[in-house]
């Protein structure tokens, strides 16, 4: 068999438990492609899963979901995608790695103008604010929308997505990503260290919640009777029921690949761009991690794997 490097966790546990090591390259089932991977996004449920948060797990196994790259190999019972193609997707095996294997049911195609490393924010990424916005949300043009953790690896695919539905954006964020928000093009950009939102924001006709715990707590009540609170964290459901004319929704579901295309074109094109804020090798995954779990960053965090592509670090 031939070899590849690879990330490997054996026990639940801190980043100490990230194993940089050489594994076998894996055979793709039959309606899966094999990928050299050029990027895997380094995402906070990557962490959580490590860290134990997600319940049990087969161990040993290769950490991460995200991944862009070009096929390999095809398995006998696939159609629509060819060795040689260059394409993005979701993988339930590991993205850490230099090869990994996707379901084309998870499986998109990389337009031409879009990068690598910006195909690999869009899974879990853009795709999640897609969902939440659209999907869950039922954003409509001129509504009113305020987006919590906004100038993170999903908050920045949210105002970006919302302003181009043509809704009013509110968004919140730490001191140091105020000017971030501001080129991300928020209409009311408000700093949660310096001032409490709820006292600044009423009649909103949905919240995208990033953060959970007492920023979700305090948001129920800038909520207009008939609107909505979508968030990706989980949903307080006693905090929920003082609120029965709000519509709560927790979600994890990715959007269909026809919508990915779409949204995929929309990068392509520079609709939407992708801020990137810090790039690491796969044998510093440790450290990747490290930035990733502070929840602070701003953008996304990717390991460059492969290719010949010049990365680019770029937050705006």
């Amino acid at each position: 068999m031939k070899k590849m490097k690879a990330i490997r966790v054996y026990e639940f546990g801190d980043t100490e438990q990230l194993k940089y090591e050489e594994i076998d390259i894996p055979v793709p089932k039959d309606e899966e492609v094999l990928i050299k991977v050029y990027y895997a996004g380094v995402l906070p449920i990557d962490f959580k899963i490590r860290q134990g948060k997600f319940g049990k797990r087969k161990f040993p196994y290769t950490p991460g979901i995200a991944a862009s790259g070009v096929i390999e190999e095809i398995g006998k019972d696939v159609v629509g995608f060819k060795v040689g193609e260059a394409v993005f997707g979701r993988t339930k095996r590991g993205a850490y790695k230099e090869y990994a294997t996707i379901p084309i049911k998870n499986l998109n195609h990389k337009p031409k103008q879009l990068t690598f490393e910006d195909a690999a924010t869009i899974t879990a990424g853009a795709e999640a604010a897609w969902e939440a916005l659209f999907s869950k949300g039922e954003l409509k043009e001129g509504q009113r929308v305020l987006i919590h953790g906004a100038s993170g690896g999903v908050g920045q695919f949210a105002v970006q997505l919302a302003k181009w539905k043509g809704s009013e954006v509110i968004g919140t964020a730490s001191s140091k990503n105020q000017t971030f928000l501001k080129k991300l093009g928020v209409d009311q950009a408000i700093d949660y260290t310096a001032k409490s939102f709820e006292k600044e924001v009423a009649k909103v006709d949905l919240v995208v919640d990033l953060i959970g715990g007492d920023t979700q707590n305090k948001s129920w009540s800038v909520i207009k009777p008939g609107g909505k609170l979508v968030s990706l964290i989980d949903i307080d459901e006693t905090a929920a029921e003082d609120y029965p004319l709000v519509t709560a929704i927790f979600s994890q579901a990715s959007p269909t690949l026809e919508e990915l295309d779409k949204l995929s074109d929309l990068m392509a094109n520079g609709t939407i761009k992708s801020g990137i804020g810090a790039i690491f090798p796969l044998n510093q995954v440790r450290e990747a991690t490290k930035k990733c779990e502070t929840r602070h960053g701003r953008g996304r965090i990717l390991l460059k794997i492969s290719g010949h592509e010049k990365s680019r670090i770029n937050v705006f």
